[in-house]
């Protein structure tokens, strides 16, 4: 059942691009800025990690509740059919919020007529941070974010809707919100505690989703380049659960491009690059995991 969702909730996306920004959940802007703004006066003394976590939990479990009780109730009703427009809408609202792949072809587009505002601007949103100011900095980090991103506003979501329905895309999605919040109010409202507790929860929900979407890079690009760069390159060991997260994704996205080596700061290669890696990425979700999340689900209903 969550499969047919799926396949209906990425078709209808494609379908209802106009209706994007409604994904943004601006509203939830406030509450989240409040909340972050309570951790940063409640969490100071000993223990105030672990009580950023608990605070953090608590809010994730409030906005996760409605979805988790309705999925619940409509389940086993009416032949599933309730149950299964609900899955669709919530996956359709858990996506993105922004689309992958029009952010890569407008950066490509302002790489293209030299339009530094726009790449400045999309950069920021790919980055959800100011971009580097230099050029081949700011190529060099877009192309990093093109692989991140694939796992914070796609795959993520789709392995937790696969495996918990509704409630599980929901609650990814606004970790996903909450430490995008975080990290663009970064130095201003938040404090390190808060931060950390922030990116702790989305990187334990982002941890075994990043490392089945970088098998997929590996088996869609330079297999040989991208198992070297996987099994020689440990430095994610020693970071956090979100930075090795987002380590592992981009290294092993980058090494199976096999486009390593170029120079990124011509404005030709950097564009061969940026769209190397969007390429690699669709390859990676509808050519490597849809197959095998479809074979995955007929056994399921085989047996």
């Amino acid at each position: 059942m969550n499969f047919l969702a799926l396949l209906l909730g990425l078709a209808l996306e494609r379908m209802l691009t106009h209706l994007f920004h409604l994904r943004e959940f601006h509203w939830l802007d406030p509450l989240f800025d409040a909340h972050l703004r309570r951790l940063r006066s409640a969490t100071s003394g000993k223990g105030r990690r672990w009580a950023a976590l608990a605070l953090t939990c608590l809010l994730a479990a409030l906005l996760v509740a409605p979805v988790a009780l309705s999925s619940r109730a409509l389940q086993g009703e009416l032949l599933q059919i309730p149950y299964f427009l609900f899955a669709v809408l919530v996956l359709l609202f858990s996506l993105g919020p922004r689309d992958l792949d029009d952010e890569v072809e407008d950066y490509g587009d302002a790489l293209q007529t030299g339009d530094a505002t726009t790449q400045r601007s999309v950069a920021e949103e790919l980055l959800e941070r100011l971009p580097p100011d230099l050029p081949a900095d700011r190529n060099k980090a877009v192309e990093r974010a093109i692989y991140v991103q694939a796992n914070n506003r796609i795959f993520g979501v789709v392995f937790w809707f696969l495996l918990l329905g509704p409630t599980g895309a929901w609650t990814f999605r606004v970790l996903d919100l909450l430490r995008h919040r975080a990290e663009m109010k970064a130095g201003e409202e938040v404090a390190t505690p808060t931060m950390d507790a922030v990116r702790t929860l989305h990187g334990l929900m982002a941890w075994i989703p990043s490392r089945l979407l970088a098998l997929g890079y590996v088996l869609a690009g330079n297999y040989e380049e991208a198992m070297a760069s996987w099994r020689n390159g440990g430095r994610e060991a020693t970071l956090s659960f979100a930075a090795g997260t987002a380590e592992i994704v981009a290294r092993v996205g980058i090494a199976a491009s096999g486009r390593g080596a170029l120079d990124v700061a011509d404005a030709v290669e950097a564009l061969d690059r940026i769209r190397g890696a969007r390429s690699l990425v669709m390859r990676t979700l509808w050519r490597i995991w849809c197959p095998v999340i479809a074979v995955l689900t007929l056994y399921d209903w085989l047996t």
